[in-house]
């Protein structure tokens, strides 16, 4: 279709600044047809389009049964990321999508989840827990492992506490650098798998954040006896057309963009931490 060539209209409807240099967008589709017709699985991605600026990858966080608003967090850290941090309500962008591979959440049904994020590498798992939170009838005990660099990185403070609220639920925190103020794990995030509920074993397990923190995850879960077909990652690369021709993205025989960006370990394994890949 057409959406995935050419960017379709969006407006601003929401912002919300999450922390100092990063901020979400909530986007409104003003083509009633467009907004009925568009779906989106937890884990795919849409190119943000800011006129005269340039096109980003950034993933979808909102639930894909609520898709009345577009949420895409985004940290300012670039060219084009700086020209969205200055959009405020009643801008327009264009958009294209969704994109690439989501998690396996039809598969995951019936079980235990274990999902481990780092930094604002958690946005593409955030879709998937509030699926899940909204739908708790359907899994079985979750255990949410996040961590980040400084104790402030950590946002959606608010959204954690509710998660913690929730029946069968284990939500586990861990900061590298943290004040007294902190009242969680200060250390690596891995740490923290040492505290999973033995039953999380068997657990569908979903890991996103930056490359060396997922593979060493991923290890440390085979370890302590998560079985590795039940591993998946979500991965990053410098994706520009999102539909795999330019070859920005590719990671060996896989392009990040359409083959993933949600892979399953066994996939990866043998590509993750090799220089030039």
């Amino acid at each position: 279709m057409n959406r995935y060539r050419l960017p379709f209209d969006a407006e601003v409807a929401e912002r919300v600044q999450e922390a100092a240099d990063v901020f979400s967008l909530y986007l409104r589709m003003p083509d009633p047809d467009l907004a009925r017709d568009y779906a989106f699985a937890p884990g795919q991605f849409n190119m943000l389009y800011l006129h005269g600026v340039g096109e980003i990858p950034i993933s979808i966080v909102s639930d894909p049964e609520e898709p009345d608003l577009l949420m895409h967090t985004l940290r300012a850290v670039g060219r084009v990321t700086k020209g969205f941090e200055k959009l405020r309500v009643g801008d327009h962008i264009g958009v294209r999508g969704p994109f690439g591979r989501g998690w396996p959440l039809a598969q995951a049904e019936g079980r235990d989840l274990l999902l481990i994020t780092g930094g604002l590498g958690c946005a593409p798992l955030v879709s998937v827990i509030e699926y899940v939170m909204r739908r708790r009838e359907r899994f079985g005990h979750v255990t949410i492992i996040q961590g980040v660099k400084h104790h402030n990185d950590l946002i959606w403070r608010t959204r954690y506490e509710a998660w913690m609220r929730q029946p069968d639920t284990t939500v586990l925190l861990a900061a590298d650098v943290a004040d007294a103020g902190w009242s969680w794990h200060v250390g690596l995030v891995t740490d923290l798998l040492d505290q999973v509920p033995l039953g999380a074993q068997g657990a569908a397990t979903m890991i996103c954040g930056p490359e060396p923190m997922m593979q060493a995850a991923a290890q440390r879960c085979l370890q302590l006896g998560v079985h590795e077909d039940e591993v998946w990652l979500s991965m990053e690369r410098n994706m520009q057309c999102a539909t795999g021709h330019c070859g920005h993205c590719q990671l060996g025989p896989e392009f990040i963009c359409k083959d993933g960006p949600v892979f399953p370990y066994t996939k990866l394994r043998p590509l993750l931490g090799r220089r030039g890949l």
